[in-house]
This record gives C-alpha cells, structure tokens and sequence, in this order.
C-alpha cells in the first residue's frame, strides 16, 4: 500500500507597512508564500504547482493575491536600509490617494478642533 497526497505550506516573508486596498487604514500587512508538494507517505517531495504570494491586512483580515515579480519587489524594498514603503502605498504596493481606496467613508471624517483647557494657565 503507497500513501501519497498533497501538502501546502505557508511562509511568511516579510511584514510591510501599506494602506490597505479594502478597508482604507494604514497598517501592516503579512506577505506570504504558499507551496504545494507533493508527499509520499507523509514526506514532501517536490513542488506540484508554482508559489502562490499573497498580502493580508492585520486589520481588516482582507487578503489579495500578489504576482511574483511585485512579492520581490515589495521584499526587495523591505529588506533595503530604510526600504519599508510608506503608508501612502497601496494593498498591491500602487501609490494610493485618500478617496481611492475601498472604503467608501474613508478621508470623510474631520475630527473637530477642541478648545484648549481653560483650567491651564
């Protein structure tokens, strides 16, 4: 009797610091790899399917497939001094402005100045 099958394993790459494509916040987002191999009697083998790269949103939860040449980029960036994109990049690393993203509220909110305390001299 053969055992054989399939395993996926989920490597985490980098974490970056974008503006998220869903839900409009600033915050970091996971990239990782995803590899299937296939197994013989429960011991990977060889990979069956090319790597699959994805960013997820730690705040939203939201997640989108990345191609592998922008996963490199984004890595390259990452690991270059000072390389951490800013909040202004988009899920997908694009430059972003305040109203594009997919949040439709997102930019609307003003926070109304307070007046300073009048107890403090």
């Amino acid at each position: 009797m053969i055992i054989f099958g399939t395993t996926s394993k989920l490597v985490q790459l980098a974490m970056l610091n974008l503006l998220c494509g869903f839900c409009g916040n600033p915050s970091a987002h996971g990239l990782r790899k995803r590899v299937t191999k296939f197994s013989l009697f429960f011991i990977p083998l060889f990979p069956i399917a090319p790597a699959k790269h994805s960013l997820q949103c730690t705040f939203c939860g939201a997640q989108s497939e990345v191609p592998k040449e922008e996963a490199e980029r984004m890595l390259a960036q990452a690991a270059a001094p000072g390389g951490q994109p800013g909040p202004q990049q988009g899920m997908n690393g694009v430059p972003q402005q305040p109203g594009q993203s997919g949040n439709p509220y997102a930019g609307q909110y003003q926070p109304q100045q307070q007046p300073g305390n009048p107890y403090q001299s």
